[in-house]
């Protein structure tokens, strides 16, 4: 198993049907304890005991600099360790640039940017203390193509915003055993764009999918899992790409 005995922290994961989850599901069963941070609507505690023994939901806002210390330290007084953090809490809106108010902005910023700075500064002593650590961010293909399939320009500047931060941090912390890499999902079947793209505009966007099919939450909780994991111990400051080749550089 590749993680056994890791504690593995995952930001936003209470939805069953979204990315966080499937990571959470793919991390257990490679060995991980996981805990599954969201807020309190979201029923963490529920989406943990999905899980099955052994794993632990934990309510915080990760636009609360507080509430991400207080996670964390019940995390550490629960397991004593934190080995893995995914931040994938994030939210999107489909606005025009000239509608974006600063409500807006605020809001989508907020959630996806200051939320996995926040968290991570939340965890990063704690793996300082181990020499050990692994901080995986999930940002988009709207970061690097300049917009989406839904999300406004606001929600491809906050994405880009986290690659940026990711690099930063693996800059940073490299040298106490912590590595920060990114994924960036194209279109993904989960419950934000369930019914939303109309059939003829889909059948136009998988034209531009090599791999002809939009992902499933699965094929980037793969890629989160190899991330965490020792297979990728020489990996620090990389941007996957997990989007059926939509952006083939």
């Amino acid at each position: 198993m590749l993680l056994k005995d890791k504690v593995a922290l995952i930001t936003g994961g209470a939805g069953l049907n979204g990315l966080g989850f499937a990571t959470a599901r793919q991390m257990v069963a490679h060995g991980a304890r996981v805990v599954i941070l969201d807020l309190e609507r979201a029923d963490p505690s529920g989406a943990a005991a999905q899980l099955g023994e052994g794993h632990l939901g934990v309510v915080a806002d990760v636009t609360d600099k507080a509430s991400c210390e207080s996670a964390a330290r019940a995390v550490l007084q629960k397991f004593g360790r934190i080995d893995i953090l995914v931040n994938n809490a994030g939210i999107t809106q489909p606005r025009k640039t000239l509608d974006i108010s600063g409500a807006d902005y605020d809001a989508v910023l907020d959630v996806s940017l200051r939320g996995t700075l926040f968290m991570s500064q939340a965890v990063i002593p704690a793996m300082r203390e181990q020499k050990s650590g692994a901080i995986c961010c999930v940002s988009s293909v709207s970061a690097q193509r300049g917009g989406g399939i839904l999300g406004g320009p606001h929600y491809s500047a906050a994405k880009a915003g986290v690659l940026g931060l990711a690099r930063a941090m693996a800059r940073e912390v490299g040298i106490d055993g912590i590595r920060v890499n990114c994924v960036t999902p194209g279109l993904i079947a989960t419950d934000i764009n369930k019914g939303l793209i109309p059939d003829d505009r889909m059948k136009g966007i998988l034209e531009q999918i090599p791999l002809n099919r939009i992902g499933e939450p699965n094929d980037v909780a793969g890629c989160l899992v190899f991330l965490a994991s020792d297979l990728a111990k020489y990996c620090t400051g990389v941007t996957l790409d997990v989007n059926g080749g939509m952006l083939i550089h």
